[in-house]
């Protein structure tokens, strides 16, 4: 299939390379996590349970929720960076 035509090819190979995971912190308490709902079924409430899970458990400070603005996009690079500027954690949903 053609890369003109908006198709990707799906017999490409994979790519060798790898992205280095960001450190992860000892513990929540304090910190401030932001949980993105992917828009797809009941996300939102996977999310609000989990956001009260981690305040009530692990001293989560806060809990920023924000949501994509469509279930088949990838989030925005300004909210990707909105987020970024408010927490120190992230969660994606995967509701479905």
């Amino acid at each position: 299939m053609s890369e003109a035509s908006g198709f990707i090819d799906p017999s490409a190979k994979a790519s060798n390379s790898t992205i280095a995971l960001a450190p992860r912190p000892s513990s929540l308490k304090g910190l401030v996590v932001g949980l993105l709902d992917n828009r797809k079924e009941q996300a939102d409430i996977i999310l609000e349970t989990l956001g009260n899970a981690l305040r009530e458990h692990h001293g989560v400070a806060r809990v920023v929720m924000r949501s994509k603005e469509h279930h088949s996009k990838i989030a925005s690079s300004s909210l990707i960076d909105e987020m970024a500027q408010e927490v120190q954690i992230a969660i994606a949903a995967v509701g479905g």
